[in-house]
């Protein structure tokens, strides 16, 4: 939930938990229905270089301009990053490229993406495999990139066809599981999960010049532990216990899908046979790892290794030890939901006449675009009828089968290999939707059967005795569609404290299957995770950084949910005195998961209930929160305070309270902010927080009939500009040319197209002059 006011009175919404992952619609830059042109323009000697061999390895990012032009959109970025990628392909004629939005300007983002990479497919004379290979991906639900064709144009010569592929961050797993917080590992040859030692720094050894299993986020800890856990789980842990101690670890179902995909599209330059090109990726919400799929161009029927892809053996894929592929097949009810899987796949997905359709219209899309690509021809001299044939025959040496012969006879191999029994009820994205005290917690899940029998949840509350209630699947159950597979329910409480509960599913067969399957999911209710309210930031001395709701510029505390649940205030106190722990009692309000709330200390209840009795002393003193039972919840001493400075916890909501570079009242701590961007109706806003100017960029090109305006934390517009271009700079002034005071804005865009008005979602600044 992201909330645009919290500053001064927070209401209790509704909240749902979702950890299940999600991906995002293909957007304006990984549109499918046409081939976008992608622009470079950069210094001839820079391009030079990049090309110099002895530079081939070289991460350096050159400064460019680029340009996006889809047809519906044209958009201009200077200052961009940008850089050969990939191992092998850098001696490639036909190169592959990086483009860095952040490299240059600091948390600058493109339609939510700091990074695109531009891959030539120099091995592929179809110029299409990994496209498919992706679409099929994000058919069968699995979180995977987003990828389009595009031209690539560099100092205006057109440099061929690519694949533009999502790049895999912070930004992308954040877009698919809600969080990007945990550890994100970059896997490549020769990462293959086997048990070293439970030494977690014995898997940050290098090969190639780098770790085999690299550290993407939370650098600075290095802290390989999560992962080291996983793999002594993987390899380590009896039959008898597998299933219970590797589901608490690992999202086993999901991997039970990419396992199967991977094989039907022969992607032997993965996990499976290669042990290379996939990431990990340790979710916080569930805390468990999540297995990505990284680089599936060498796929349908491509091969260096001169093995029969399309006819290998799927319950005998791996090359030797692969546990992650060999310890799950040996569990015989995983075994069972891979064949279920894979048969599910071809009937409803893969090599069905729509699919081979579709990789019809790819080729028509693209035609054009590679018979003019000469690239194309530098590294296998591929004609364009080599283009042509390498969708229905074998093009010869590594191109073994056409794309689409090749998918027919997978299919019928697999369906002659496959061992299908009957499987248990698959029960998935279960979740507890927490509304606020004494309201219904609603439970929702989806269950996989084709005759379910009967769902219902098990549940305590405070260790108590279990309860089981039936859900439905009726739309009238806080389900979703009736019929649909969705399972909801709505459970009434008025207690306090924590709900433990797990899913079970029968079957017309009696099979049952229950999730978690050895364990509990639980939700904290009513006043429950007080343990997660931190005092986040305060300001002992505010001259000009930010007026509270009277236009008066006070002394301020925040505090920060940094948990999972929202937290009730009520019968919660904060004090400047110890000795006194029930000064003054917290507003009546549920803080969501992550959001903030601002108290000011200036002695003045009578200005509402986030007014605080007492103020806070610039030469230092003590401020802590404090439960009805008097016992602590938080707390910080702080010396002699700066004017306009912030005392703050670094990182955000965990860290160690110092004096922060920018305030930031009602926002994270953390810096830079996170640029904003809305999908197809939006627009990036940068330096965040701003000190001398700041850059808007709007995602259309409209540069008639359209109107901005900036309003300050009282409503008031300070700023209003109308027919402005799609990249706008405001230098933080109002209209009158006085320089606007440091503080918390509100920015707001208007266009109209087509004679109808759209108004996009408001975003806030902070501007914080030094």
């Amino acid at each position: 939930m992201n909330l645009k006011s919290t500053l001064f009175i927070l209401l209790a919404l509704s909240i749902t938990f979702s950890s299940f992952a999600q991906n995002p619609t293909d957007g304006e830059v990984f549109r499918d229905d046409v081939v976008p042109r992608i622009d470079i323009f950069l210094p001839a000697d820079s391009l030079a270089a990049i090309y110099d061999y002895n530079n081939l390895w070289s991460n350096h990012h050159y400064q460019a301009t680029f340009i996006f032009d889809n047809g519906t959109i044209k958009d201009t970025l200077t200052n961009v990053g940008f850089r050969l990628r990939g191992n092998t392909s850098r001696q490639a004629g036909k190169k592959s490229f990086k483009v860095s939005f952040n490299t240059y300007v600091q948390g600058r983002k493109y339609y939510g993406l700091e990074k695109l990479n531009l891959n030539g497919e120099h091995n592929d004379p179809s110029i299409a495999r990994a496209k498919i290979g992706w679409d099929l991906m994000r058919e069968a639900g699995i979180p995977s990139p987003r990828a389009n064709h595009v031209e690539v144009y560099i100092n205006g010569s057109y440099y061929g066809l690519y694949i533009n592929v999502e790049h895999i961050d912070e930004e992308f797993v954040a877009s698919r599981f809600g969080n990007n917080d945990g550890n994100l590992f970059k896997c490549l040859y020769p990462a293959d999960l086997v048990f070293i030692s439970n030494n977690p720094n014995d898997y940050k050894q290098v090969q190639f010049g780098r770790r085999f299993y690299d550290l993407k986020t939370n650098t600075a800890q290095d802290d390989y532990s999560d992962l080291a856990h996983f793999i002594d789980v993987l390899n380590n842990t009896p039959s008898v216990n597998f299933a219970c101690e590797l589901e608490k670890v690992f999202n086993v179902d999901d991997y039970l899908k990419i396992m199967a995909l991977d094989i039907l599209i022969a992607n032997w330059d993965g996990y499976i046979y290669n042990k290379n090109n996939f990431y990990l990726y340790h979710n916080t919400a569930t805390d468990k790892f999540e297995y990505l799929p990284y680089d599936i161009d060498n796929t349908f029927g491509i091969d260096w290794y001169n093995i029969d892809w399309k006819s290998r053996d799927i319950y005998n894929w791996s090359n030797i030890d692969r546990p992650l592929y060999t310890e799950i097949l040996a569990h015989q009810e995983y075994k069972d939901r891979f064949s279920y899987y894979m048969n599910d796949f071809i009937t409803q997905l893969y090599g069905t006449t729509a699919h081979l359709g579709n990789i019809d219209n790819i080729k028509a899309l693209i035609q054009t675009s590679a018979a003019n690509d000469t690239y194309r021809t530098l590294d296998y001299n591929y004609t364009i009828s080599d283009f042509n044939n390498s969708y229905t025959q074998s093009v010869g040496g590594h191109v073994k089968d056409g794309v689409k012969p090749f998918i027919t006879a997978r299919v019928s191999n697999a369906l002659n290999q496959l061992v299908l029994n009957d499987i248990k009820p698959i029960i998935k994205d279960l979740t507890a939707a927490f509304v606020v005290p004494n309201q219904p917690i609603i439970i929702k899940a989806e269950v996989i059967d084709e005759a379910v029998d009967s769902v219902w949840v098990s549940y305590t509350i405070n260790g108590g005795s279990p309860t089981q209630l039936q859900l439905f699947d009726d739309g009238q159950h806080n389900d979703e569609a009736a019929n649909d597979g969705i399972y909801g329910l709505a459970i009434n409480t008025t207690s306090n404290g924590t709900l433990e509960y797990k899913l079970i599913a029968k079957d017309d067969q009696a099979k049952v299957s229950q999730h978690p399957l050895c364990t509990l999911k639980s939700i904290s209710i009513g006043l429950s995770a007080i343990q997660d309210l931190v005092i986040n930031e305060l300001m002992a001395d505010n001259d000009t950084t930010i007026a509270d709701n009277n236009g008066e510029y006070d002394d301020w505390i925040e505090l920060y949910n940094k948990g999972n649940q929202p937290i009730a205030l009520t019968n919660l106190y904060i004090t400047d005195d110890f000795t006194n722990p029930t000064k003054y009692q917290l507003p009546d309000i549920a803080l969501p998961p992550h959001e903030y709330v601002i108290i000011w200390a200036d002695e003045d209840g009578n200005q509402g209930d986030t007014h605080a009795n007492f103020k806070l002393s610039k030469n230092g003193e003590e401020v802590a929160i404090f439960d009805d039972l008097g016992l602590l919840v938080d707390s910080v001493t702080f010396g002699t305070q700066q004017q306009d400075v912030a005392f703050a916890r670094l990182p955000n909501g965990t860290g160690n309270f110092q004096t922060a570079p920018y305030p930031t009242p009602g926002a994270t701590n953390d810096f830079p902010l996170s640029t904003v961007v809305k999908n197809t109706e939006g627009y990036a806003l940068y330096p965040n927080p701003a000190s001398d100017f700041v850059i808007l960029e709007w995602e259309h090109n409209f540069n008639i009939n359209n109107q901005l305006t900036i309003v300050n934390q009282l409503g008031q517009v300070v700023y209003a500009k109308n027919n402005i271009s799609n990249q706008y700079r405001w230098d933080l002034v109002s209209n009158t040319g006085a320089s606007v005071s440091n503080g918390i804005y509100y920015i707001n865009y208007q266009y109209f197209k087509n004679g109808n008005s759209h108004t996009l979602p408001t975003q806030k600044i902070v501007i914080a002059k030094k």
